[in-house]
């Protein structure tokens, strides 16, 4: 009886952790840093394919990479291109030709373009399971997200580790430089996960308050 009732107890003790989290995301008391940080980063970076890897890449090329390091990209197995354009960036900023202080992550897609939403819920499971060692690995301190499907798994399973009280993660989803009048799929779940909530387009800011309008990074 004695541990049944602490299980539940738990449970609720869960549950209550979760909402109060989502909560804070959602009124916008969860993007500002309250304590000065005296070391980098560890962050990861989203990477998709096409047109989120070019508008990622952007953002990157602007980082202080002593400030935000070491940096792990993870990219889906079916992306046959990105890493030879990660490694670039790296040469180009780091001036290195050898992987020193970033390392590239290959995970399976959550979902692909036009895929059932049906379906796609069990790929999305797989991908959790599967990123499950890596980001236990990293415990990030900052994830970098644009919306491309392997951001997804990413994004639940570090909230989860703050939720537990592992890791302090923070989640900065930059909408797609595309989405101009409505969200993506992805920017719609992680209206509830990622602590900052950037987009391109004013039209865009009028439709989530919490949202930062930054103008076109393209």
């Amino acid at each position: 009886q004695l541990k049944l009732e602490l299980f539940i107890l738990a449970i609720i003790a869960i549950i209550a952790r979760i909402f109060f989290l989502i909560h804070k995301i959602t009124t916008g008391h969860s993007k500002y840093v309250t304590t000065k940080r005296q070391r980098s980063y560890k962050t990861i970076i989203c990477i998709g394919s096409g047109g989120h890897t070019t508008e990622m890449l952007k953002l990157v090329e602007d980082l202080d990479f002593t400030k935000y390091s070491p940096r792990f990209y993870i990219m889906a197995y079916s992306d046959v291109t990105s890493a030879s354009r990660v490694e670039e960036l790296e040469r180009l900023k780091t001036g290195v030709t050898e992987r020193t202080d970033y390392k590239i992550y290959r995970v399976p897609r959550s979902r692909v373009v036009k895929q059932p939403y049906f379906t796609s819920v069990f790929t999305t499971v797989f991908s959790i399971i599967y990123s499950i060692p890596i980001v236990i690995k990293i415990r990030p301190d900052l994830i970098l997200c644009n919306g491309p499907g392997t951001c997804i798994p990413i994004c639940i399973l570090c909230f989860l580790l703050k939720t537990a009280f592992i890791t302090d993660s923070k989640i900065v989803f930059i909408e797609s430089f595309c989405r101009t009048k409505t969200f993506s799929l992805s920017g719609k779940i992680l209206t509830y996960f990622a602590d900052n909530f950037i987009v391109q387009w004013p039209s865009l800011k009028k439709k989530l308050k919490r949202s930062e309008y930054i103008g076109q990074l393209m």
